[in-house]
């Protein structure tokens, strides 16, 4: 298991990187100009399409990447850029496998002309179909112990109802849905605008790749995806362009990497 850090602009890194060579990516890119990002980040250099489409040729056959984005409000409406990228990276070979919600259970400023807005786009890319899914079931079930029964809509709008044999009882975990509610709480320790949630790249991580797979974040500021890919056992690539994130981000990712060394004397 091994973790590389690069400091530098990831457009200049990913292309020394091998074809076909990353597991996962769970990254975020810049949400328009919603937020500063450091003073070594140039929002009007920030070029998605030239990373989307070098994203694609680091990904395994079967790989998958996790693209969180939103939207910012300009002259009353949304800019749509989390869509165009999208569709972007449909453009550039890739599947789009799920797109997920990751809600907020709190927001800071809430608009007084529009239902307030609390949650962001998990769009989950894949390179073909994607070659790990560990489904997480932590969602409890209403109905644990019935009998497991549904209905099914024919093509000519008849509605079947069933149910499946005497020995299929609902269970008290099933399947989570694809709109996870995340605490969006601030970690001071990361001092991001922009903080990445501990559960949000944990569970994606988990979902997505095994250990010893490598998961990759371009853009990885407080280098929360690292952490967790480590404590994941998995190896990590990480990238950084604004110098004071990438120190914060090989602290935090390294902490975890001291615990284990210590632990394992």
């Amino acid at each position: 298991m091994s973790v590389r850090l690069y400091h530098g602009d990831c457009m200049e890194i990913m292309p020394t990187f091998e074809a076909d060579s990353v597991d996962l990516t769970v990254t975020s890119p810049p949400y328009d100009n919603l937020r500063t990002y450091g003073k070594d980040f140039d929002a009007g250099a920030f070029d998605w399409h030239a990373i989307i489409k070098a994203l694609y040729r680091v990904t395994k056959p079967g790989g998958v990447v996790v693209w969180v984005v939103a939207d910012a409000t300009i002259k009353g409406s949304e800019t749509g850029t989390s869509f165009r990228q999208a569709l972007w990276a449909m453009e550039c070979g890739f599947n789009l496998h799920d797109t997920m919600i990751y809600q907020k259970p709190a927001l800071a400023f809430p608009d007084k002309n529009r239902y307030y807005s609390g949650f962001e786009y998990m769009f989950v890319f894949s390179k073909g179909k994607p070659k790990t899914f560990n489904q997480i079931c932590d969602r409890r079930n209403k109905t644990v112990g019935r009998h497991v029964h549904g209905t099914e809509r024919r093509p000519n709008g008849e509605t079947v109802y069933g149910r499946s044999g005497e020995g299929n009882l609902i269970p008290e975990f099933g399947a989570r849905f694809n709109v996870w509610m995340i605490s969006n709480a601030v970690r001071t320790e990361t001092r991001h605008p922009a903080y990445f949630p501990d559960a949000l790249a944990r569970d994606h991580i988990r979902s997505w790749s095994n250990p010893g797979d490598t998961v990759l974040d371009l853009m990885m500021g407080s280098g929360t995806t690292g952490r967790e890919a480590f404590k994941a056992g998995r190896s990590f690539i990480g990238i950084e362009i604004d110098a004071d994130y990438f120190e914060i981000a090989k602290a935090r990712i390294n902490a975890p990497r001291q615990m284990a060394m210590e632990a394992a004397l």
